[in-house]
């Protein structure tokens, strides 16, 4: 019997990769909007799936499998998280 599962997927630029878009927010906005105390941004993506399967292990090797087939990240400037709920 298969059960319907939200996995979360949070994408990221490794520490060492350079991250034009966050430093862009950092100092177009969040600088010149008067917070100086915040020192740094990074920028990510968020995805959200509706996946059927039969427990929480699967559904999260489903998204797995598909972020690896599709490329849906870079391994070499990526770190990713999944992160599965409900059920």
């Amino acid at each position: 019997m298969t059960q319907t599962f939200i996995v979360e997927v949070i994408i990221e630029n490794k520490p060492a990769a350079r991250d034009p878009e966050g430093e862009t927010i950092h100092k177009d906005l969040i600088l010149k909007g008067g917070y100086e105390n915040v020192k740094s941004v990074r920028t990510g993506k968020y995805l959200k799936f509706l996946v059927e399967a039969e427990d929480e292990k699967h559904a999260e090797k489903i998204v797995f499998d598909l972020c690896n087939a599709l490329r849906i990240y870079n391994p070499v400037v990526h770190t990713h998280k999944i992160l599965v709920k409900g059920g």
